[in-house]
């Protein structure tokens, strides 16, 4: 009886048909696992899709990218070429790609709205009131906040899949190469991406339906996603682009790890992408869903002490 060591240490001489099953079920807890390639990516996405059917589809979205790019991955390996992780380390250069393109994507989304960052001064940022009266927010008299493009979530999981972990060496390195030409090889990343897929359908569904369990209005639950989103894309964008820098100038940051006893990648140990994904998700993503939450409800009280 096959057991979870089987899979994340699967042995030479296999066949192709359990080679793509292993790799499959490698995805699965690539997917479910809190991983800095996946979660922050798929939460900034789902929250602002404030629905199941949107944070479903930001994970398909985010998945599609990262499935094409670990299928491309795969079939290099077979050919050799995937070797030069080997030799580099590209992840503090991914990290860096990813944050900008969350940067930009937080900065586009929330420009003209009411969000205040003393930051965003600096790029350029418009006001933060109404002409009107200055002291009326401008998310009081139009919500600004534009749709989340999921679209660039795709993107995103395809850049996002350069990075290189535990499981990525497995397919690389242990799997593909045994499959019997690179168009098999091709199918491991493919697979290992579906079950990736899987995992982050769920998980953004789950994302998706945080702020229902406060049970806000429709129209609520889309500032505060749109809101949240957009902030954790801008801010979780900049921890990306600076640990990113970071790893770069430093490579031992990423090396430093303490061991957790789990045998499950991603749960066996506390390291720099075990903080960036409680920073991103827990700290930012977390923090701006109180925030947006908490402007709504002030906001309801104001509203109900001028209606009296």
């Amino acid at each position: 009886m096959l057991d979870l060591n089987f899979f994340l240490n699967p042995s030479g001489g296999l066949g192709v048909l359990l080679i793509l099953a292993i790799a499959f079920v490698l995805g699965t807890l690539h997917g479910l696992t809190p991983d800095e390639h996946t979660w922050p990516i798929t939460f900034s996405y789902s929250i602002g899709s404030y629905s199941t059917r949107g944070g479903m589809k930001a994970g398909f979205m985010f998945s599609a990218g990262f499935t094409i790019q670990r299928s491309i991955l795969t079939a290099l390996a077979f050919s050799g070429l995937a070797a030069i992780y080997i030799k580099y380390n590209l992840d503090g250069y991914v990290y860096l790609m990813v944050g900008v393109g969350m940067f930009l994507a937080g900065y586009y989304l929330l420009r003209g709205t009411n969000i205040h960052f003393p930051l965003d001064r600096l790029f350029g940022g418009k006001l933060h009131h109404s002409t009107r009266s200055e002291r009326i927010p401008m998310g009081e008299v139009e919500d600004s906040i534009k749709p989340i493009p999921l679209k660039v979530a795709t993107v995103h999981g395809f850049i996002a899949g350069w990075g290189f972990g535990a499981y990525s060496s497995i397919i690389a390195f242990v799997l593909a190469p045994q499959m019997p030409n690179v168009y098999y090889a091709f199918l491991v990343g493919t697979f290992f991406g579906a079950g990736t897929m899987v995992m982050q359908i769920i998980i953004g569904a789950a994302f998706a339906n945080i702020m229902r369990v406060k049970k806000l209005k429709p129209e609520q639950i889309m500032h505060v996603g749109r809101s949240s989103a957009a902030r954790t894309l801008y801010l979780g964008g900049i921890a990306f682009a600076v640990l990113g820098i970071l790893i770069v100038f430093f490579p031992v940051i990423d090396s430093i790890a303490i061991g957790t006893g789990s045998p499950i990648y991603n749960l066996n140990s506390i390291g720099i992408a075990t903080i960036l994904v409680i920073l991103v998700v827990g700290v930012i993503g977390f923090g701006n869903l109180f925030k947006s939450y908490r402007e709504i409800v002030k906001r309801n009280i104001s509203e109900t002490r001028d209606t009296v």
